[in-house]
């Protein structure tokens, strides 16, 4: 299955006094590439809104290894690293690298689904898990108990 990536765009207020990129923007990305691949693929706001679900995130970790600086291309990807069958919860990695392939930062979160009317964690509807499946694994991927 090929890597979901997308191209990212560095705006002038991305960058901090350094001139390179601020901290936060990284977390930023990975959201926005999440969203954008489950949305891609049928799990949109508007459907997990109407079915009263939501992801949640319990950590949230970058790992920062060179700068990027304006004008730099730039792209996101994403993979899952660990996953229970049923999707309930999940690690995913996203690495930002440069057009020449250079890895400037990685960016690994672990979720799972709220049911935002109780407030609590559940499993998730099938939508998930078939939209969850198409998500690139990662080479050292693991099942959870």
């Amino acid at each position: 299955m090929p890597i979901f990536e997308l191209p990212l765009q560095i705006r002038w207020s991305d960058l901090d006094p350094n001139f390179h990129l601020r901290h936060s923007v990284y977390y930023d990305w990975a959201a926005m590439c999440r969203m954008e691949f489950l949305t891609r693929n049928g799990l949109t706001p508007a459907l997990m809104q109407q079915m009263q679900f939501g992801p949640i995130i319990f950590r949230e970790e970058a790992i920062f290894r060179k700068e990027i600086k304006y004008g730099e291309e730039i792209s996101i990807n994403m993979i899952l690293v660990k996953g229970r069958r049923d999707f309930s919860r999940w690690t995913i990695a996203h690495e930002i690298r440069k057009a020449d392939q250079t890895l400037c930062a990685t960016v690994s979160i672990d979720g799972a689904w709220l049911n935002v009317a109780e407030r609590k964690l559940f499993i998730p509807p099938d939508e998930v898990k078939t939209v969850f499946s198409q998500i690139p694994f990662g080479d050292n991927f693991e099942w959870q108990d």
